[in-house]
């Protein structure tokens, strides 16, 4: 149910338009960051406007609960009861063909989800995702979603997403933990994983009772990393709790460093489960 929530995404894409009244004979091209946020809002909202920025002919799904194509996504929402769908959108941003969200659901109950819609000729082709439940007390006190939203530092988008990669390498794969001091502030690091309490020392201490207990935190794949000005997210694969997961990484950077992280971990069920052949990455 987890993941089935997600095919939601698929099914709204669009983002909202500036309030400004737009002159009725011009044109207003959305960009690929709006139109993934309207689609994830069409699943609250109704509107059936952003089904169409979707390609009918080929619409490739990761979210393993679900079959591949609108078809799939359709049997889904079949099982919805009415008027329950729940989906704001936090976040939206765009790299390239892609559209990213960062999103408050309730679908088949309360959760937060990663969306992220692949375009090809101004369609979507291609739908991934990462889902996990919403939890009421934080070790930091923040919720999963709040925090900065706006988007700056667009000129910075190419070296951010370096820095990720960087401490995806060295301190989540663990290639040269030692440098993390490179990639995270020690001044300002704050934490929307409902486990882990704000700070480095937080984090570390997090890391090592895993450690210790046996089910250590282990990323062994960097898949994506894609970003806009200070936000970047990165996907990856791994081990969490012993079980084989799917790392959803959002990280605020600033001044060279990163200063905010939110994220989604969900567990990926074995192939005889699967509802489609994509894989999960």
């Amino acid at each position: 149910m987890k993941q089935m929530m997600s095919l939601l995404s698929v099914l709204a894409l669009s983002v909202s338009c500036a309030a400004t009244e737009v002159p009725s004979d011009v044109t207003v091209e959305l960009t690929n960051g709006a139109r993934a946020q309207k689609l994830i809002e069409s699943i609250e909202t109704g509107d059936s406007e952003p089904i169409n920025y979707i390609n009918p002919d080929r619409y490739i799904q990761h979210n393993l609960a679900v079959g591949d194509g609108l078809e799939g996504f359709g049997e889904v929402m079949k099982q919805l009861p009415a008027g329950s769908a729940k989906a704001k959108v936090i976040r939206a941003f765009q790299d390239g063909d892609y559209g990213v969200t960062h999103t408050q659901y309730n679908f088949f109950g309360p959760k937060i989800g990663f969306d992220i819609f692949r375009f090809e000729n101004g369609l979507i082709v291609e739908h991934w995702d990462n889902l996990q439940e919403i939890v009421k007390e934080t070790a930091s006190g923040r919720t999963q979603v709040d925090g900065q939203v706006e988007i700056t530092d667009l000129d910075k988008t190419e070296a951010n997403k370096a820095l990720v990669k960087g401490l995806v390498k060295d301190v989540l794969m663990g290639a040269d933990p030692g440098k993390i001091t490179e990639y995270i502030s020690t001044v300002k690091y704050l934490q929307h994983n409902p486990a882990v309490a704000d700070g480095l020392e937080a984090l570390g201490g997090a890391l090592n009772a895993m450690a210790k207990a046996g089910t250590p935190m282990v990323y062994t794949k960097s898949h994506m990393i894609l970003g806009e000005g200070n936000f970047v997210l990165s996907v990856s694969e791994g081990q969490f709790l012993g079980m084989h997961a799917s790392f959803y990484d959002l990280f605020r950077i600033e001044d060279g460093l990163i200063v905010e992280h939110w994220d989604t971990i969900e567990t990926i069920p074995p192939k005889d489960q699967w509802k489609n052949t994509n894989g999960k990455f």
